[in-house]
């Protein structure tokens, strides 16, 4: 399993709702929360690692906070309040970061990996988190939601960080 790199197709695409809890998605779920907390992540959703189905998993719990995997499957944003502006990063866009406005605060409707119905209530970094790995599901990147200006400066900079990271390649595996 691997973290696909902006601007692969996967990363574009909008994700299926997920039909199935079985045991291969859970051995799928376990993999995409040991790649993020290998990747140093708050967050990852299906798509990023080339499964185009309606899943993520997040830990805002912070290093030194006990490990708190959340997984929520087939999520949908159903409150949104408030506004900030706050640094977002992606591991599918590594080594850059920008300030993005987003709301504050959001409720969430989804399930957990063992199918119950889950509602989370969020603000801070978790709503930010929240609305990240929702955006990934539905085929947007944080950088789609930058100002012209700032995507501009992201689109001279963007092939400069891959050459260095040589990541610009994409394989399919």
């Amino acid at each position: 399993m691997k973290i696909y790199v902006y601007p692969h197709e996967i990363l574009k695409k909008k994700a299926e709702p997920v039909r199935n809890i079985d045991g291969a998605l859970q051995q799928f779920i376990d993999e995409m929360v040991e790649l993020m907390y290998r990747a140093k992540g708050l967050g990852l959703a299906a798509n990023q690692v080339g499964e185009a189905v309606r899943l993520f998993v997040m830990d805002v719990s912070g290093s030194d906070a006990p490990l708190n995997p959340v997984v929520v499957i087939n999520p949908v944003l159903t409150a949104v309040e408030g506004s900030e502006v706050a640094e977002e990063g992606c591991l599918s866009v590594p080594e850059y970061s920008a300030k993005l406005k987003r709301p504050s605060s959001v409720e969430m409707k989804g399930f957990d990996r063992q199918g119950k119905e889950i509602v989370i209530e969020a603000d801070g970094l978790t709503a930010r988190c929240i609305q990240h790995e929702i955006d990934h599901l539905d085929g947007i990147c944080f950088v789609d939601r930058l100002s012209s200006i700032k995507k501009a400066m992201f689109r001279k900079k963007w092939p400069k960080i891959l050459a260095e990271l040589d990541l610009g390649k994409n394989d399919e595996e």
